[in-house]
């Protein structure tokens, strides 16, 4: 199978040439030959007899970087001097900081930033605690935490290496939505302590994103902080991903000609993610969903590897009761939907699927089918990756969604919302663009993180839980509004 480079394992060769005609050309050559993708090439040193250049290339995988590095080592006239892997050196001293939005470079400014001046604006917040919102960055503040127990697709590599996967996800909160947002990585996996820490820290956050921890704990965690807070709590891992999912299989089926109350879906992988976004799928009207773990498909009467989730799963899904392995439920089915591991559907499964079968395969950075063994098979296929045509990314939906809850002061990030929220990214693609290649917008399409934070923002006060009007409706004496956009009322 043919490996197509990406840019998330690309690297930079800085190596020694010989200075003379024809020896650039056979190393390019043999770049090329060994399926490197080149990009940049540039000269750092000339010499009367030599060049050091740099030269970036994008791999298939840290395998393929080295089959590439010894390609080029085989030229006598070519010496490797360094190898540095783009993506690490992205991460060095970490990717995010924070700074002052407001000047201190005097006596006054002091005196009004902290004491005295501080003080005033302390007792004001004491004596009416909603002015923190104004008064604070928790208006446009969440906090991003994990317990590092199922980071990516990688499974539990702890509160340490998670941070960088944090780090990364408050990078995108502020790129995509404006939301200001901070790691937390906690050194815990107990259920009641991650729940008293993160409702210990609430009062200097507007919201709490709940990330990469397993399930079943995930679940209950998530409960109970929805429960026990007045901020809107979200877990991405479950309903970003079904967010987009949703959105995603909307513009699919247009393309198919099937609707949501006809399909089958069979899921693989029922934990955090492949549990919301079956109950996603079943809020928007599909009526057959069958999900598989590793002991087969969940069906009612099931004993081996049930617990509470899976027992809900259970008593929800699978309307027929089917039984086996996936390659025996996946026969019929209109959308395989990939939450899992990397390579459990083979292409002989593909092939028992309905006419136009649909492929949402998400794992990372591994999907379950690699597009290219999928493509002469399916009508549609999606993955996770950024490298693929129809990348299923969850930064289509939390940027948004955070961005609509903290500006009408949303007390829940409830179903209404996320309904919305789906809709909105759908509508994105309109009927004359829409393609199998095509169903869901790039992440850098920037229509989508404020069509998403007014869909949210509309269906929170639809539904109750919104406790800040719109701002052109409070504005009778408007000023301008802090956040940089739209007006607010002196007194708010």
């Amino acid at each position: 199978m043919k490996v197509i480079p990406s840019e998330g394992y690309s690297i930079t060769l800085r190596l020694k040439i010989a200075n003379h005609p024809g020896v650039l050309g056979r190393l390019t050559s043999a770049i090329g030959e060994a399926g490197g993708n080149i990009g940049a090439v540039d000269i750092v040193e000339v010499g009367a007899h030599h060049l050091i250049r740099d030269i970036t290339v994008a791999t298939g995988g840290e395998e393929h970087a080295e089959q590439i590095a010894a390609a080029v080592q085989a030229i006598p006239e070519v010496t490797i001097v360094n190898i540095s892997d783009r993506t690490f050196l992205r991460h060095l001293g970490g990717k995010i900081e924070i700074r002052n939005k407001r000047a201190l470079q005097n006596r006054s400014d002091l005196s009004m930033a902290y004491t005295p001046g501080v003080a005033r604006v302390c007792l004001a917040i004491h004596k009416d605690p909603e002015k923190v919102y104004n008064l604070t960055i928790k208006r446009n503040t969440i906090a991003v935490v994990t317990d590092g127990t199922a980071v990516l697709g990688l499974g539990d590599l702890g509160p340490a290496a998670a941070l960088p996967v944090m780090e990364g996800k408050a990078m995108l909160f502020k790129e995509f939505g404006g939301v200001d947002a901070f790691p937390i990585c906690l050194d815990t996996k107990d259920t009641e302590e991650i729940i008293r820490t993160v409702k210990a820290i609430a009062p200097g956050f507007g919201g709490i994103n709940l990330e990469d921890i397993a399930s079943p704990r995930c679940f209950e965690i998530e409960a109970r902080l929805k429960q026990e807070l007045d901020i809107p709590v979200f877990h991405d891992d479950q309903h970003g991903t079904a967010v987009v999912v949703l959105a995603a299989l909307i513009n699919a089926l247009k393309i198919v000609g099937k609707q949501l109350g006809e399909i089958k879906v069979v899921v693989v992988g029922v934990g955090a993610a492949g549990t919301a976004c079956t109950r996603m799928l079943l809020n928007a009207g599909v009526r057959n969903i069958i999900g598989c773990d590793i002991h087969g498909a969940v069906y009612r009467g099931r004993t081996e590897g049930m617990n509470a989730a899976t027992q809900w799963y259970a008593e929800h899904t699978n309307p027929e009761n089917q039984q086996g392995a996936l390659a025996d439920v996946i026969a019929g089915a209109d959308l395989f939907l990939g939450v899992s591991g990397p390579n459990v559907l083979k292409v002989e499964m593909l092939q028992k699927m309905n006419r136009d079968p649909i492929v949402f395969a998400l794992a990372n950075p591994t999907p379950e089918i690699m597009p290219e063994e999928a493509w002469p098979y399916v009508k549609v296929m999606a993955t996770g990756r950024s490298d693929y045509p129809n990348q299923i990314n969850n930064v289509l939906c939390f940027p948004g969604i955070f961005r609509g809850a903290l500006d009408c002061r949303a007390t829940d990030i409830n179903e209404e919302m996320k309904m919305a929220a789906a809709q909105a990214i759908a509508s994105v693609i309109t009927p004359e663009e829409l393609h199998p290649e095509y169903i869901i917008p790039s992440v850098f399409n920037r229509q989508v993180g404020p069509l998403v934070a007014r869909a949210v923002e509309e269906a929170a006060r639809r539904s109750g839980v919104a406790r800040r009007e719109r701002a052109e409706s409070r504005s009778s004496s408007p000023v301008p509004d802090w956040r940089g956009g739209g007006y607010q009322s002196q007194q708010d």
